[in-house]
């Protein structure tokens, strides 16, 4: 592994020496492509044989600025970029973001962090600590954001906590994808792409006037085919894509000083989910293992990206169905007074089956359904005085999440217990989780003078969570069997005997013993701030102190349990964050070098870990707890230079020091209990490494080549406290190679790529479940052609 990354180390810097990667930035109206961690600007905006850089405009505060002079570290992506490097879903943007990492849950929910601020929790209703936004209308739950990367102008990752502007649940930060906007000339595109496993990319655009003062943009993709995993112990495939999706725009400024903007948007997905690759069998009731020897006998999976293993015949795919719709209005009530309403709906209806442990055994199969819904509105006032900016506004969500599952373990340790009576083979979670969330918000910019400009924010959020969630009889065998456990708890206690209990009825005892639903109310509320100075010594330089406070709702679990303790609420987390940092661009603006370093102060991390359970059967099992006391220390850094006409090398890094900072008793993945006080954070590799190359250079009058390379490396990490062997994910790098032709008008190119070209085996999550530990490998090696229109 070590010999992998060293040689995939030298081909990257070998590129870099060479001058590679394309920005393939055919509009010389459009932004750079920027790859950093913050601002970037890249020359081949124009023809090759000059060396202009543009500036970057963002709108990381809520209104437009150029990126040198936003006092935070941001990532700022073209939609060009992203689509030229492959970058089709959020966890592919840590090949360009350092300090974001990327775990797979294994039940489909995708888990982001920033800085190592994160959330795991496998629940449909999970809230995250990195806030994702398309145009600002918030993707309030993760699952929503698989087709956030679509057709864009841009993408801004914003790090550090964002609770003034961008409110509760972004501690880690916010990731905000600008579409792309309707054009007042016509004009269409389109994207094709042909990969490795038989996988098809098509997307295409079509933009113009319908009216005067009316433009509009549609836009679809569908991604086919691609089926990478292998069954190693039989001859089968899993992994097909079948992913499609759309957006329509309207622009309309026909009146004077209002300006109205519609996305409507959705995808259907109907692709395969994710099998596991058998690590290790560790069963949750050791007693019954001797009732399943064919589990103890089935192999481990060989250390290669593509074996995997899963039931013969399951239908491992999903029907997942999601729409949007937003409307904003900003009105100029006066020439420096603007007034902004932004309201957006949200849905989404999931189906989806997971086969989670890894074997062709039906030991842990999940049937996971679910509907999420989201409505929110804001309304906010922009004021510009001279010196002083001012943003002052009021918001409301409604965010709701029903999520029913059913667990189909028959050929497990948990079956066995209830034994002879019946077995307890379909336990089936469910939970409904209803947030209300009203919010006020202020900020103020205030430049004193040239050199100094200071910067003030808060924000009041009041939370109000209404929850119901029970574990239920996913059949008539489930609730047979566990009620004769739950009667001999009750006669002990001198209750009397329950009835039967029927097929999806509650099968969770209560604090009386009783069978009932968790319910009830978690209503919080906090008051986030930021506070900072920056200072401006000379013209592209910019030094900058912040400190801020930042909040994360409570919310509940959805998991398969016996008790109510395991489906408590968790508390809010809060993280107090320093930050000090500078951007500089020197030598005529042939090179920009950006750093920042960082300390975070956790109160209450939210965690899944696990508790001790009424009735105890089963030992510690899963739950939401909070940390008490925890922090972060780190520092990044980035350099780019343009040392001739349409070269751009950049190198990037981050550095984390994430550590438990108080005692801590909870349980490891192995149900030992230790006190986690000194450990570092789960998905929290300590060093985080990016480097990238862009050249672009004629080849004739008519034609212009790129070459392009990108690795990025992760060290090491645990997808659990404790230094649990088995939960380690090693250290990792990927190599991305890109070439290509395009005409020098910009109306078409061709290029070839290779993704993970070292073909690295590498994964980016292990997790227990039931009775297996398995983990969740990457892609291999992907090679194809792809080919660009525009008209």
């Amino acid at each position: 592994m070590m010999s992998e990354h060293r040689w995939a180390a030298g081909a990257c810097l070998a590129a870099l020496s060479f001058a590679t990667t394309a920005n393939a930035q055919s509009n010389p109206a459009a932004p750079p492509a920027v790859d950093g961690s913050t601002t970037v600007q890249v020359p081949a905006q124009s023809p090759p044989e000059t060396n202009e850089v543009a500036d970057i405009v963002v709108t990381a505060q809520k209104r437009s600025q150029n990126l040198n002079d936003v006092p935070m570290s941001i990532t700022a992506i073209t939609g060009e970029t992203l689509q030229n490097r492959g970058i089709t879903n959020v966890q592919d943007l840590v090949k360009l973001t350092p300090g974001l990492s990327y775990a797979e849950s294994g039940n489909g929910v995708p888990v982001y962090s920033l800085r190592g601020v994160g959330f795991f929790d496998t629940s449909l209703g999970a809230r995250p600590t990195v806030s994702i936004y398309v145009d600002e209308a918030p993707l309030p739950f993760t699952i929503m954001t698989s087709g956030a990367s679509f057709d864009l102008d841009r993408v801004e990752v914003l790090k550090g906590p964002q609770g003034t502007l961008f409110g509760q649940n972004a501690t880690g930060g916010a990731i905000n994808y600008i579409a792309a906007k309707p054009k007042s000339s016509p004009g269409a595109g389109m994207t094709a792409s042909f990969a490795r496993f038989a996988t098809a990319d098509w997307q295409g655009y079509i933009t113009g006037p319908l009216a005067s003062g009316l433009n509009a943009r549609l836009a679809v993709r569908t991604v086919q085919g691609g089926g990478w995993q292998k069954s190693y112990t039989r001859s089968a495939t899993l992994g097909d894509q079948n992913f499609t999706q759309g957006r329509f725009l309207l622009d309309w400024d026909g009146l004077d000083r209002l300006k109205v903007s519609l996305n409507v948007n959705g995808f259907v997905d109907k692709g395969d989910t994710q099998a596991g690759q058998l690590v290790q069998v560790v069963p949750q009731v050791a007693s019954q293992i001797r009732a399943i020897p064919a589990l103890l006998a089935y192999p481990t999976a060989p250390h290669n990206d593509r074996a995997a293993d899963w039931d013969p015949g399951a239908p491992l795919r999903k029907d997942n169905r999601f729409y949007q719709a937003t409307l904003r209005a900003d009105y100029d009530l006066t020439d420096r007074v603007t007034l902004t309403s932004l309201s957006a709906y949200s849905h989404m209806r999931i189906r989806q089956l997971v086969d989670i442990d890894g074997t062709a055994l039906t030991n842990a199969i999940d049937d996971i359904s679910g509907t999420l819904s989201s409505l929110s509105t804001e309304a906010r006032l922009t004021g510009r005085f001279g010196g002083l900016t001012l943003i002052v506004g009021g918001n409301y969500s409604h965010d709701k999440s029903d999520e029913n599952d059913i667990f189909f373990v028959p050929y497990s340790t948990l079956a066995q217990i209830t034994l002879p009576v019946a077995p307890y083979n379909s336990p089936a979670p469910s939970g409904s989780q209803n947030f209300h969330t009203k919010a006020v918000f202020g900020n103020i910019d205030y430049d004193i003078g040239r050199l100094v400009t200071l910067h003030g924010g808060i924000r009041y959020t009041k939370a109000d969570l209404d929850y119901s969630t029970c574990s239920r009889a996913g059949n008539a065998d489930t609730g047979a069997g566990i009620v004769t456990i739950f009667n001999r708890i009750r006669n002990a206690a001198g209750l009397p005997s329950l009835g039967p209990i029927p097929q999806f009825a509650c099968a969770a005892l209560d604090a009386n013993l009783t069978l009932n639903p968790l319910t009830g109310s978690f209503n919080q509320d906090n008051i986030s701030w930021r506070a900072g100075v920056d200072l401006k010594p000379a013209e592209r330089v910019l030094i900058y102190f912040n400190v801020s406070r930042g909040y994360k709702a409570g919310s509940i679990p959805v998991t398969a349990g016996v008790s109510y303790e395991q489906a408590r609420p968790v508390g809010q987390e809060t993280v107090l964050a320093y930050e000090a940092g500078f951007k500089v661009s020197v030598f005529d603006r042939l090179a920009d070098v950006t750093g920042a370093v960082f300390s975070y102060r956790y109160g209450d991390k939210q965690l899944k870990g696990r508790v001790q359970t009424t009735p105890n059967i089963l030992g510690p099992l899963e739950s939401l707890v909070n940390v008490p006391r925890s922090r972060v220390n780190g520092a990044e850094a980035q350099i780019i230079v343009y040392p001739a006409h349409g070269l751009s090398l950049s190198a990037a890094g981050t550095y984390l020091d994430t550590k438990v900072t108080g005692p801590f008793l909870n349980y490891t993945v192995l149900a030992t209990l230790r006190d986690f006080n000194g450990n570092p954070f789960p998905y929290s590799p300590k060093w985080q490494v990016n480097l990238d190359a862009n050249y672009k250079f004629p080849l004739s009058s008519a034609l212009n080549a790129s070459l392009g390379a990108n690795y990025s490396h992760r060290s090491k990490t645990s997808a659990g406290f404790g230094n649990e062997p088995l939960l380690e994910i090693d250290a990792y790098g990927l190599l991305d190679l890109q070439a290509g032709i395009e005409s020098r008008d910009g109306k078409w190119r061709a290029s070839v790529f290779g993704r993970n070209v070292t073909n690295t085996y590498y994964w980016t999550n292990v997790a227990k479940f039931f009775d297996d530990v398995r983990r969740l490998a990457g892609q291999p090696a992907t090679y194809g052609v792809q080919v660009g229109l525009k008209f």
